[in-house]
């Protein structure tokens, strides 16, 4: 059996931050699409600025404390990943934080309160979270497009598709959809 975890800090300390923090949402985004740290540490702090604080929530999402569901939704739909559930309500755990389990390539897995990248069955992170192959994966963010995200489509179009410009869309559609 192979490497199973390999210590990654997402580009945090190049990008000139020290110390502990409750960074993992933008080490593993970091890490899962090959950006720079600070690129999506400011993208999820901007993502964080259209949350509505309400009775159960504490306040707004942060990239350095912890940031929310809906946030870390926002950020990746806008990246192009696709989420795949691997847990129901009352199905019990049906994948755990294993190579063998998980599909190959480019991850960014929710386990309890925590996200972590995974590449190729190899998790990305500053410590071991698998719990020795026994964490419960809630689900998983995937490139979409046949594996090509927003972050290495950079090419320019091609000459069949038109240069139109696109249709604008709703709060609900860019929210939801």
């Amino acid at each position: 059996m192979g490497r199973h975890f390999q210590f990654d800090d997402g580009g945090r300390r190049a990008a000139g931050y020290r110390g502990k923090a409750g960074d993992c949402v933008v080490r593993a985004i970091a890490i899962a699409t090959g950006q720079r740290y600070q690129q999506v540490y400011d993208l999820v702090n901007s993502a964080a600025m259209h949350e509505r604080t309400g009775k159960r929530k504490r306040g707004k999402s942060n990239a350095r404390t912890g940031v929310y569901k809906t946030s870390i939704k926002r950020v990746m739909k806008s990246l192009g990943w696709v989420w795949t559930p691997t847990m129901q309500i009352g199905s019990g755990c049906t994948v755990h934080l294993r190579s063998d389990e998980l599909p190959a390539g480019r991850l960014v897995v929710s386990v309890s309160k925590h996200l972590t990248a995974v590449i190729d069955g190899v998790i990305h992170d500053t410590h071991d979270c698998s719990r020795r192959g026994t964490r419960c994966v809630y689900g998983y963010w995937q490139p979409g497009d046949g594996g090509r995200a927003r972050a290495m489509a950079k090419d320019p179009p091609s000459k069949n598709e038109s240069c139109a410009p696109r249709r604008r869309k709703t709060f609900l559609e860019w929210l939801f959809g």
